[in-house]
This record gives structure tokens, C-alpha cells and sequence, in this order.
């Protein structure tokens, strides 16, 4: 099975960031908008338990993580892919690095948390749709306090696995 750990925004910032993905996103009904911290991984059904017990211990020393969005950006030359930038942060820096150096495989890109808008989009799509989302105002700040863990099911789309709540409880 596949598995992945994201963080999801607030349902202000899903309906935001959802008003552009029904159009520009092709994975727009197979998940929701959301942070990944740790990419698809494969996983057994026995190594799971495992899996989550460590995360369970991995987000005991992280306090809940305020995000700032404040832009649309774009990976492009390397990828026609539009999202909502997430500003860095430490703290978010830190949970990433945690979880990719405990879960084998490590990152595929360096990490720039976002929240997709647009992927998959041909070389003109791409530079129109982003010429005119990028003169948009965005600003956004909400605290999130969980993490998700979640499988990927036969028709491709995610669900939720197990939820984490961030610090000490």
C-alpha cells in the first residue's frame, strides 16, 4: 500500500485553494489541499502499526505550527506546477527533516511547502494561468495543530489513516 503524511489547512484556506484546483488540478478529486511533509512511501499492512507508533512519538516534540501563505509561485522551469508558497519556517523545516530521516527514502525535491494549485499543465497554460494568479493578493495565517498519516486506495484517491495531534498531550 502507499502512504504519505501531510498537514491539512484550515477549511478557509481548502476552499480558497479549491476554488483554483476544480480547474487547474488534476488530482483535484483524489485529495484534499494539504501540506505534504513526507511523500508516498510503500508500506505493508504490518509495517504500519510500526509506522505509527514512531510518528506518534515524532509529533510529541513538535508544538503546533503557525503558517503564513502569502503568494502564488510556481516550480516551473522544472515542473508547470502553481501553488499557494507557504513562508519557511523552522519549526516546519524541522518535522519534515524528522520524518524523512525516520521513514526510509528521503525527500525527492527540496522541500518548499506549498499548497498545489495547478499541476500538470502544458508551457502556455502554465505561463497564462500563473501570469494572472501571481497579481493576486494572498495572505493567509492560521495555526495547524495534526498531522495526518494517509493510504492511498484502489482508485487512487486518499483518505486518512490516523491522526496525529502536534505536542505533548
Amino acid at each position: 500500500m502507499k502512504f504519505g503524511i501531510v498537514m491539512f489547512p484550515s477549511k478557509k484556506i481548502q476552499d480558497f485553494a479549491n476554488s483554483f484546483r476544480k480547474r487547474y488540478d488534476s488530482n483535484y478529486s483524489l485529495i484534499p489541499p494539504h501540506i505534504t511533509l513526507k511523500s508516498a512511501f510503500k508500506a505493508t499492512e504490518g509495517e504500519i502499526i510500526p509506522i505509527s507508533t514512531k510518528l506518534h512519538e515524532i509529533v510529541k516534540h513538535f508544538d503546533p505550527i503557525v503558517i503564513k501563505i502569502s503568494k502564488f509561485s510556481s516550480f516551473a522551469p522544472v515542473n508547470n506546477v502553481i501553488y499557494l508558497k507557504i513562508d519557511p519556517c523552522d519549526k516546519l523545516n524541522s518535522l519534515h527533516s524528522m520524518l524523512n530521516s525516520t521513514f526510509d527514502g528521503g525527500p525527492d525535491y527540496n522541500f518548499a511547502p506549498h499548497i498545489t494549485i495547478g499541476q500538470k499543465l502544458s508551457d502556455d497554460e502554465h505561463s497564462d494561468i500563473y501570469g494572472s494568479l501571481r497579481m493576486n493578493k494572498v495572505l493567509f495565517e492560521e495555526t495547524i495543530d495534526r498531522v495526518h498519516l494517509l493510504y492511498q486506495l484502489e482508485n487512487e484517491s486518499w483518505t486518512v489513516y490516523e491522526t496525529f495531534r502536534l505536542g505533548k498531550e
